[in-house]
């Protein structure tokens, strides 16, 4: 097996991951958990658990990103999510396009060159609306398990209309439409398509450029992509790790650095 040359991590507010590179830039190890409230903490368990699958970790250098890159004090530099998901992303599809990114608290969408550079990107990172905490909440509060609500909100044709772009707004509607006996299902439905529309108003500011690529642990949800491909027209590409691309891309950046001290 080849050994691990340069490492990123990513601190999400959701999950926080970490990868490892070989010299090619090919990822060969990685870690993801929920992010602890002791990011430092978990930081160190990551690079225990690093120690064990490569050299002594002074000799590999090290890229942070995401929202708690700030927190990872042993990074040799810090990069911010937006260049980390283009670049991993670029990687791995070895192709430019427009890139979703649907994380837990905020959602990104970056139209990438075709030599791998951000070209433009739109952020929402004030509203919950339009992210995975979105569904999350609303799943919670029916009682659905969140790895089901894409499948369940497939199961059927009818969808209720949920028309606030709010999360505190959008629950009171759910609890509405509950009360008028309409089937969770179709609840769900409906919050799936709201969450879509907002995501592609987004693909519109920046401009949708072909292949349509996701990232972002939300993206397995099955129900984002096919609605996704019904608004836009598009059919959807996703790399092999979707939650890894913004650690992948931070791997790929101190891979770099570790070119430069050669």
């Amino acid at each position: 097996m080849s050994e691990i040359q340069a490492l990123g991590i990513d601190v999400g507010s959701t999950t926080a991951k970490i990868v490892g590179v070989d010299a090619e830039g090919d990822m060969l190890w990685h870690l993801l958990e929920p992010t602890d409230p002791r990011i430092e903490n978990q930081v160190e368990r990551f690079l225990d658990r690093a120690r064990e699958a490569t050299l002594p970790l002074d000799s590999v250098p090290l890229v942070a990103t995401g929202y708690g890159r700030k927190l990872v004090r042993q990074a040799t530099r810090r990069v911010t999510e937006i260049t980390c998901h283009a670049q991993g992303v670029y990687r791995e599809l070895q192709r430019g396009g427009t890139l979703v990114d649907i994380g837990g608290q905020d959602s990104k969408t970056i139209r990438i060159g075709p030599d791998g550079n951000v070209l433009d990107f739109v952020m929402n990172d004030k509203c919950a609306a339009g992210t995975g905490r979105f569904l999350e909440n609303t799943a919670g509060r029916l009682g659905v398990e969140l790895d089901q609500i894409g499948g369940l909100a497939l199961s059927v044709a009818e969808e209720a209309s949920i028309s606030s772009t709010c999360t505190v707004f959008a629950e009171t509607e759910v609890i509405s439409l509950i009360a008028h006996g309409v089937s969770v299902a179709a609840i769900l439905r409906g919050l799936h398509r709201s969450l879509i529309k907002r995501i592609v108003a987004m693909i519109r500011t920046v401009g949708l450029t072909p292949p349509l690529m996701l990232s972002g642990g939300v993206v397995r949800n099955p129900a984002i992509r096919r609605m996704l491909e019904e608004e836009t027209g598009e059919r959807v590409i996703l790399p092999r790790y979707p939650q890894l691309m913004g650690a992948y891309g931070a791997a790929l950046f101190a891979l770099e650095i570790e070119g430069e001290h050669l």
